[in-house]
């Protein structure tokens, strides 16, 4: 029988979310499953269309316990899943882990798995979701911007889903080798990894010039 897991704020681990192999990497709280989702820019959705799996690679935002993404009302991935159920995975890199042996070396990572129904979100929360994915990219930046047109909300779906099962999976630290190799004349260590904005690129079709606000300044050199 799996030990019980006490989870104050967050998923109690079910048969498909709970962390089987290196379990003391699992966390079920949404405090750690949420800084997963958060801190990634894309996602990919698993779902099954005409009774063959598939899976779709998106940006995605949350807001609460709800996850979101959109794309082309024409998509045949965005229409197939509205009212079934999904699997969600993230992933982040953070460093690749250099043992003494390939069998040892490893990664440092973040990852998180949701489960949840999708829904097609319509009217004002569709204006407003739009919104937070704009905010989420760039904080602030969708109160600089004009409104979204009628033709554009037409041609955008917005789907999101409940997020009723998940966890995360996350590894740091160093090498943990087997102890034969220590005297073996290779280094041994973590190379860190680290996806970052960098430079701020105008636009060269832009007739007017408009210096950067201070919230795209803000995020060159941030580590995400």
């Amino acid at each position: 029988m799996p030990r019980e897991i006490a989870v104050t704020d967050g998923f109690p681990p079910s048969s498909r979310t709970r962390v089987r192999r290196l379990p003391e990497r699992g966390h079920y709280e949404r405090s750690a499953v949420y800084a997963v989702v958060d801190a990634a820019l894309t996602c990919t959705v698993a779902y099954i269309l005409d009774g063959r799996p598939h899976a779709t690679a998106t940006a995605h935002w949350r807001d609460g316990d709800r996850l979101y993404w959109h794309g082309s009302a024409a998509s045949r991935f965005l229409r197939s899943v509205v009212g079934t159920e999904v699997s969600v995975s993230v992933h982040l890199t953070d460093g690749i882990v250099l043992a003494r042996s390939g069998f040892d070396s490893s990664f440092n990572y973040r990852s998180a798995t949701l489960f949840g129904r999708c829904e097609e979100i319509v009217g004002d929360e569709k204006s407003a979701q739009l919104d937070a994915l704009v905010d989420k990219l760039v904080p602030g930046r969708a109160g600089e911007l004009r409104p979204s047109t009628e033709q554009e909300l037409k041609a955008t779906t917005v789907l999101g889903m409940k997020i009723d099962e998940a966890s995360a999976k996350i590894r740091t630290g160093g090498v943990h080798g087997n102890p034969d190799d220590d005297g073996e004349r290779v280094w041994a260590g973590v190379i860190g990894i680290e996806t970052r904005f960098t430079e701020l690129t105008p636009d060269g079709e832009t007739a007017v010039l408009v210096e950067p606000t201070g919230s795209l300044r803000r995020l060159c050199g941030k580590t995400i």
